[in-house]
């Protein structure tokens, strides 16, 4: 087992994130061609609820397996390693075919009440083979990340995302005749296929594991008399708050598919209509906000088994800096996407989505970016550290303050989708600000004031450049030129972190493959 640090698995992470974010853009600009902004929602609309159900199975019980697994194998204890892996097996295949024979049971009645749309029933029944396959996948990404490998967990994302993209768009085409709920059935078909894939990789990658297993000293071999019974207990003490934490948050997505929906017929917007604009809000504005979060999410995924390490020895200043490290990483990589959608929105969603009208949702979502970015790391910290209460309690409250803004806000018709939008906004400032406040309260951790506005100045400097030479059209096709001002801004920013010291030459020979470079200057 090819154990990596902290900076390592986060940068092994991130590429296969860089990567699925590219390859993921492929069907999210190709479907909406194919079936339309009103076939993008009736896909969309079924997401909400498959996120409840994952939640429940896949956001606890990987995150304990990943924290535990780190403590036991800094120990030597890799009897306690298998018993941690196989209870935590056990508890979410059981979960997730108890929740799949409940879905299967009750789906009528789901899409004829629950959701807004009664054409979503195929995408629905279509949908519910995830449950399981993405609950073992999610125990084996938890194993692996324990022991600080992550690249089965990249290499399985990677498989994944190929295959729902040649599935999902070849599966929408062959069903586009039978009708448009048809269309977005087969999509939602060809990201089963693609997790079908992903979950083949990490079975691949665990049995020529098994074939090679760690040879410890026997003085520190421990028994296999291991009880059982603590380590379910251990599991759910954990799994059950971070699963409510965060089943908040799924619930809160689900409601807020199902309060926009109506707050908009409330608004006088026709059903078709308000799951066009849903659709083009959560299959495409959203999904270029979060670009950066394959880092953001890679710094968590890496984060919590290194803090949960460094928590285990009573090594505060480990967690100072990890915590350091990852909060400056997502607010730098975070800035410039942030700049680029803002300035640049109407003809991105051109180009991208044949939908300009979609421009002014990015204009008005791109400035809360930046705390999307800095959340991930902030609540993978108080998980990581044994208080996932605070942060369910966070999300709780943003969560039932969107929902009123939503009903309150998207119901009137002077604001509309744009409602739901505002509120969207102002429940991610509160979670992050929330977290951060949480954090600071726990170890003492706040990040300096002056990094902040660094990084804000060349985030001003950056813009003007990249606004002078988009306007200038120095070339006759305008991607080409959009490419060319996004270039242009992003080495002046570059430039301008390096000559802040905000990235200074230590940072960037951490890096894995590239980093001896910079230790030669």
């Amino acid at each position: 087992m090819t154990k990596q640090t902290f900076i390592k698995g986060a940068m092994i992470l991130l590429a296969a994130g860089v990567i699925n974010r590219i390859l993921g853009f492929v069907p999210r600009i190709a479907l909406p061609r194919i079936i339309g902004a009103e076939g993008v929602g009736l896909y969309q609309l079924s997401y909400p609820f498959l996120a409840v159900m994952l939640t429940i199975i896949t956001s606890g019980i990987p995150l304990a397996v990943a924290k535990w697994i780190a403590e036991a194998q800094s120990n030597g204890d890799e009897e306690r390693v298998r018993h941690i892996f196989r209870s935590a097996m056990l508890l979410t295949i059981f979960l997730a075919i108890t929740l799949t024979s409940l879905l299967l049971l009750f789906s009528p009645w789901i899409t004829a009440h629950l959701l807004p749309d009664k054409r979503v029933q195929r995408t629905f029944m279509f949908m519910t083979p995830m449950l399981l396959i993405v609950g073992i996948s999610s125990v084996f990404r938890g194993y692996f990340q324990g022991k600080q490998n992550m690249i089965p967990s990249a290499a399985s994302q990677i498989v994944e995302t190929v295959l729902r993209i040649i599935f999902s768009l070849g599966f929408a085409m062959l069903l586009l005749p039978k009708g448009l709920e048809w269309a977005a059935a087969g999509a939602m078909l060809g990201v089963v296929v693609g997790e079908i894939g992903g979950l083949a990789v990490l079975l691949w990658k665990y049995a020529r594991e098994k074939r090679t297993p760690p040879q410890l000293p026997e003085a520190s071999k421990p028994s296999t008399a291991v009880d059982k019974a603590p380590i379910m207990g251990k599991l759910l003490s954990l799994s059950i708050p971070v699963t409510a934490s965060r089943l908040v948050g799924s619930l809160s997505y689900l409601l807020e598919s199902i309060f926009t929906a109506r707050s908009l017929a409330t608004a006088g917007i026709a059903t078709g209509i308000a799951t066009a604009q849903y659709g083009a809000l959560q299959g495409m504005v959203i999904p270029l906000i979060l670009l950066p979060t394959a880092l953001t999410y890679s710094l968590a995924s890496s984060l919590i088994p290194s803090l949960a390490e460094a928590a285990s020895r009573g090594d505060m200043a480990t967690i100072h800096k990890r915590l350091h490290q990852s909060m400056r990483l997502a607010l730098v990589a975070g800035a410039p996407f942030v700049v680029i959608l803002g300035l640049f929105a109407e003809p991105i969603c051109r180009m991208l989505y044949n939908h300009s009208e979609i421009a002014p949702m990015l204009q008005l979502l791109a400035p809360v970016g930046l705390f999307i970015y800095l959340q991930a790391p902030l609540q993978a910290t108080l998980q990581a550290l044994d208080k996932p209460g605070k942060a369910l309690m966070n999300t709780l409250i943003g969560a039932a303050i969107k929902l009123v803004l939503i009903i309150y806000l998207a119901s009137k018709p002077e604001f509309g989708i744009y409602g739901a939008l505002i509120a969207i906004n102002l429940n991610i400032v509160l979670v992050t600000a929330l977290h951060g406040i949480s954090v600071l309260k726990l170890i003492g951790f706040r990040m300096k004031l002056r990094d902040f506005m660094k990084v804000l100045s060349a985030m001003v400097v950056m813009g003007a450049a990249a606004r002078f030479v988009m306007n200038h059209e120095p070339l006759a096709a305008e991607w080409v030129n959009l490419l060319v001002a996004c270039a242009c801004g992003a080495i002046v920013y570059f430039a301008l972190m390096v000559w802040t010291n905000i990235i200074d030459r230590h940072d960037l020979t951490r890096l894995p493959k590239i980093g001896h470079w910079f230790s030669r200057t």
